[in-house]
């Protein structure tokens, strides 16, 4: 598929990581209509993703393989700024998915403290992923960083999960690139492009969403 294949109106559109830029910048294209269970995680790899779609997120961020790493970010709510404290970087080893925005610093109190509230949420949002996937009509993934092998298996694991009509949206970035980049992996239900890497840049992603909308 090329990039002018993609831009419909779709029921859902959902970010699969790698990071958080994704979901913010489908927000701020009014194009993001819930807060999923990869939006505010680190996934550096599509393969472990995988894994996840296909256990649907069976055992994700269990409190015994997750464990505590070095560096620190933010709290978010909802992917917001809501106030300046410091959030743990926290690791699940059976996924190596990272949280990096859900488990406040607080001073004398283990990082776990919050974790009840935290699974919560999060099988909230897991719940609702998998509602939103089932029942859509037609659906975007949104995915940065993947390659050609690890975005067909997305697509054959989609296929078993998602009952209505999908399309993958692949961006990979690239060093020193100064435009967008559509390459042909010649496979149906799958646009990839190169783009530059600056993952927040705005000219980028206004290129690329131009023209993808919601049905409502």
């Amino acid at each position: 598929m090329n990039l002018q294949n993609i831009k419909r109106p779709y029921d859902v559109i959902v970010s699969l990581g790698n990071a958080c830029h994704p979901a913010m910048k489908l927000r701020e294209h009014n194009l993001r209509t819930f807060s999923g269970p990869l939006d505010w995680c680190y996934s550096p790899s599509l393969s472990d993703v995988n894994r996840l779609l296909q256990n649907n997120f069976k055992g994700f961020m269990d409190l015994k393989n997750m464990h505590l790493i070095d560096g620190s970010d933010h709290l978010l709510k909802d992917g917001i700024f809501t106030q300046p404290i410091k959030s743990y970087y926290v690791k699940d080893s059976y996924y190596n998915i990272l949280s990096v925005h859900d488990f406040p610093v607080i001073p004398n109190q283990e990082w776990s403290a919050t974790y009840p509230s935290y699974k919560e949420r999060l099988n909230y949002r897991i719940d609702r992923f998998l509602e939103k996937i089932t029942n859509g009509q037609f659906i975007l993934f949104v995915r940065w960083s993947a390659n050609y092998n690890q975005a067909v298996e997305l697509r054959s694991i989609l296929s078993q999960m998602v009952k209505g009509q999908f399309n993958i949206l692949i961006l990979n970035p690239v060093d020193g690139l100064q435009k967008v980049n559509e390459k042909n992996w010649e496979v149906d239900n799958i646009c990839a492009v190169e783009v530059s890497n600056l993952p927040f840049d705005n000219s980028t992603w206004n290129y690329i969403l131009n023209g993808i909308t919601l049905t409502s």
